[in-house]
């Protein structure tokens, strides 16, 4: 099917044009919007315009080659490449400092939840659509500062980047920091990450194992001559049930552990006795913790019992002793919290970067189709970087 080009009308965050965009696309027909970005556009016009842009991870194109070309054409101070459909951005000022800003592009996939919907007005309005929380709501306020601050105070580099919604070792911050690792390098990182427009600093590690239990087959007429895995596992159920998680305090910042079963499975027919089960146990720690020690700790809580590691993520300490940290934290003028949960944040920390998480939205909605960011918390990230930075 061919779509004639969409434009949009002034006050989206694109450049003018006669057409409206129809209240509703047919699914699985999306158009290839071309329109170009206007970075001195409101930062609640600009996620508008973002959001209404598809970029289902893995279809990154369309939004990449807007920033791209956004970015070159309004943004001549900054030095601009592009790596896959990741667009990189920074000044050089020759600055004592350097902070990094970065943001994804992609989404999650589209549920009956575009084009953008908008209710209320002025600091009330709430924008709704795919991707307005996590993270075009974050990723405009970038673009905002890009175009705004010509003079930072300190270096400025803007990270734009590809597949993070999806399996790690396509997320497109494992490219940059391959190909073009300097550009992953400053004092402080910022990832614009839904945050409910505070600062949450440091995150959680996280760590997936799989705790087998065995058994023997028999025929369920006759099943005293097996031994039934599935039953087996209750003494691991029971564990998990009656486990009292960790909440230590970090740099004056409470976190939370958990432990919990996610899945289970077991049983080959419906007249066997089964002769395997797995639970698989996801385990979320704070960065006090690194990873061998959260293993260690799986391994006590899971004794007598066969535990695979299926996968882990190392945490993030909050960081805020960093002089730019201190600093971001003075100009939001609201007491930082601990991150709860895993963000990119944790791989600028691996590079020894203090890294914290600040965007608008709630992460809450993530993910959901009922996905939506309130302007004033878009305006509100923009006042303090800006502030911050200036």
């Amino acid at each position: 099917m061919v779509f004639r080009p969409i434009r949009f009308p002034r006050g989206r965050g694109f450049s003018t044009g006669p057409v409206e965009p129809p209240l509703r696309w047919p699914p699985g027909s999306l158009p290839d919007v071309t329109a170009s970005l206007d970075l001195t556009a409101d930062p609640v016009e600009l996620t508008a315009a973002l959001v209404d842009i598809p970029s289902v991870s893995g279809e990154e194109k369309a939004i990449a080659d807007a920033v791209e070309q956004a970015l070159r054409a309004q943004a001549p101070h900054l030095e601009v490449v592009r790596n896959g459909e990741a667009v990189l951005a920074r000044t050089n000022l020759g600055r004592g400092s350097r902070v990094v800003l970065a943001g994804h592009l992609d989404t999650v996939p589209i549920n009956d939840n575009l084009p953008l919907r908008r209710t209320g007005s002025g600091d009330d309005e709430v924008l709704h659509g795919c991707g307005a929380v996590d993270m075009k709501g974050g990723d405009a306020v970038m673009l905002h500062l890009a175009a705004q601050l010509r003079a930072p105070r300190h270096d400025l580099t803007l990270v734009f980047y590809d597949c993070e919604e999806v399996e790690a070792e396509r997320n497109g911050l494992n490219r940059i920091e391959r190909e073009l690792p300097e550009w992953l390098a400053g004092d402080l990182a910022v990832v614009c990450e839904p945050s409910n427009a505070a600062i949450e600093a440091g995150c959680q590690g996280t760590m997936r194992v799989e705790v087998r239990t065995t058994g023997e087959r028999a025929h369920t007429a006759r099943a005293w001559m097996g031994s039934n895995a599935i039953h087996a596992a209750h003494p691991v159920l029971q564990r998990l049930a009656e486990y009292t998680p960790r909440e230590p305090v970090i740099d004056g910042l409470q976190f939370r552990e958990g432990l919990q079963a996610v899945r289970i499975s077991g049983g080959v027919a419906g007249n066997v006795v089964p002769d395997e089960c797995v639970v698989t146990v996801n385990h979320r720690f704070a960065p006090d913790r690194t990873l061998a020690e959260a293993e260690a700790h799986l391994r006590e809580v899971f004794d007598g019992f066969e535990v695979t590691v299926v996968d882990g993520a190392p945490a993030a300490l909050p960081g805020l002793s960093a002089p730019a940290a201190a600093e971001l934290v003075e100009a939001s003028g609201a007491a930082p919290v601990a991150k709860l949960g895993w963000t990119d944040v944790a791989r600028f920390a691996a590079r020894g970067l203090p890294a914290v998480n600040f965007g608008p939205g709630s992460p809450t909605l993530a993910h959901t189709k009922q996905e939506h960011v309130a302007a004033a918390e878009i305006r509100r990230c923009a006042d303090v970087l800006t502030r911050f930075l200036s």
